[in-house]
């Protein structure tokens, strides 16, 4: 086994043992996350739900159907880690809120393992941020006043990222509300994915 290899053998064994937020979570942990360093497209989202957290799959979910359509892929592609890395903003399950939906990712998860994860996927041609916590944390003050600006002025961000409104269920009257997202968002989206997975896409876009 050469280096890279090794160190990528390590990490990902050291990811699935970790114990950071155990005090915090409802359940064991169980991080989810998929990458390989032959990866072109990493996907940042929020926290693994309920039936991710059970399954152990990504994105095995109401949410993961509609980010599949969005990007214009079948699930082999999607979870082909030559494809595709998925490494979201807290890699546990953090339990369910009070007030609807789940809790934010735990803080702790991305600062601890989002640098070793990219150090490791040198091919990345492009990071889809999915939400308002990964857009705040990779944007940081570049991004907007809110989360449907930075999604609507998403090439400002290219080509290095692409923020993304949340694929859950619960967003349905935000994309109601904003037919540019379906209309015009998206087809620019699926041709891109197209074209990083064939090595076509122009790293000036």
């Amino acid at each position: 086994m050469d280096n890279d290899l090794d160190k990528y053998v390590k990490l990902v064994d050291e990811i699935g043992k970790c114990r950071t937020c155990k005090a915090f979570l409802p359940n064991p942990p169980r991080p989810v996350v998929s990458f390989s360093p032959e990866a072109k497209i990493m996907i940042i989202g929020q926290a693994p739900g309920r039936k991710v957290h059970e399954s152990g799959i990504p994105f095995n979910d109401k949410s993961g159907e509609t980010l599949r359509n969005w990007l214009g892929v079948d699930k082999d592609t999607f979870y082909d880690m030559t494809k595709f890395a998925i490494a979201p903003m807290g890699f546990c399950y953090p339990g369910s809120n009070p007030k609807g939906g789940d809790l934010p990712p735990r803080p702790e998860c991305a600062p601890q393992w989002h640098p070793s994860i990219f150090g490791q996927t040198g091919n990345v041609k492009l990071t889809l941020l999915i939400g308002q916590y990964a857009q705040k944390y990779y944007l940081g003050k570049t991004g907007k006043k809110t989360l449907t600006e930075t999604v609507k002025q998403y090439r400002e961000y290219l080509p290095r990222y692409f923020p993304l409104v949340h694929p859950s269920p619960l967003n349905f009257r935000w994309q109601a509300k904003n037919t540019w997202f379906a209309d015009e968002t998206v087809p620019f989206l699926r041709e891109l994915i197209v074209k990083i997975l064939n090595n076509e896409a122009d790293e000036n876009l």
